[in-house]
């Protein structure tokens, strides 16, 4: 349970490897989180961030082997995180890939490899988690998405249908816990500088991660269902969906 200032107490991570996951546990353990489950594909690379978390406060901090592309797996080992270390306030799904959209145009397994990571992998994790939030009556699922499903874009159109069905996925489910006392918050950055875009040009409104952890730490605050980062993304995607196609296909976007 929150503590009784409201602040998260313990964290379930899902893609403890991903950067912005790892700014958003650092600012949450000085906010008087104490419990920490990262999930990771590769755990040995987490053991800087179970440092930092430890140091600075946590008194559980653990890791433990994930695989976003073993669906079928999903439901049992969710019930068993939640089942050895109790209640989580915040579960956090933050995996996700890329990939390469050139290739994936033209290989349909490279295609579906994004597709089932990013969306089929979240949804074989969300209805677990859900499921028991719902019993445990608390808890708010944080999910990592992007304005790229926002208007699915030529230029990567395979991603960003991933993160469109996911994103629908998540709101669909916000809305069907209402009056259950768990809340799903979906998470809009635009361009992050991560080590998922590292070697790609900016764009404007690239943003840190940094300012990714703190929007999500104050939309948890606030209660947020969706959170938009930069915020001034909210209002251009608000006019690109209503853009016409031939028009749209025209932009350099």
């Amino acid at each position: 349970m929150r503590d009784a200032l409201g602040n998260v107490q313990s964290v379930l991570v899902l893609g403890g490897g991903s950067d912005i996951a790892r700014a958003t546990v650092t600012r949450l353990v000085r906010r008087r989180a104490r419990t920490f489950v990262l999930a990771a594909h590769h755990p040995e690379r987490c053991a800087d961030v179970v440092t930092e978390l430890t140091a600075a406060g946590a008194t559980t901090v653990e890791v433990v082997p994930f695989d976003a592309n073993d669906t079928d797996a999903h439901p049992a080992m969710i019930d068993d995180l939640f089942d050895r270390f109790g209640d989580f306030d915040v579960v956090l799904i933050a995996f996700g890939v890329r990939g390469d959209q050139a290739e994936a145009e033209h290989d349909a397994q490279a295609a579906l490899e994004i597709a089932r990571i990013n969306y089929l992998g979240t949804v074989s994790v969300a209805v677990p988690v859900a499921n028991r939030l719902r019993a445990q009556g608390h808890g708010t699922i944080v999910a990592l998405s992007s304005v790229a499903g926002e208007r699915v874009r030529r230029s990567n159109f395979v991603y960003g249908s991933s993160k469109a069905g996911m994103d629908g996925f998540l709101l669909g489910l916000g809305d069907s816990l209402v009056g259950t006392g768990v809340k799903v918050m979906v998470v809009r950055p635009g361009f992050v500088l991560t080590k998922m875009t590292e070697g790609m040009d900016p764009v404007p409104l690239s943003t840190t991660t940094d300012v990714v952890a703190d929007a999500i730490v104050t939309g948890l605050a606030r209660g947020s269902e969706t959170v938009w980062v930069p915020g001034v993304l909210r209002y251009l995607m608000m006019v690109l969906r209503h853009v016409p196609r031939p028009i749209f296909r025209r932009l350099p976007v």
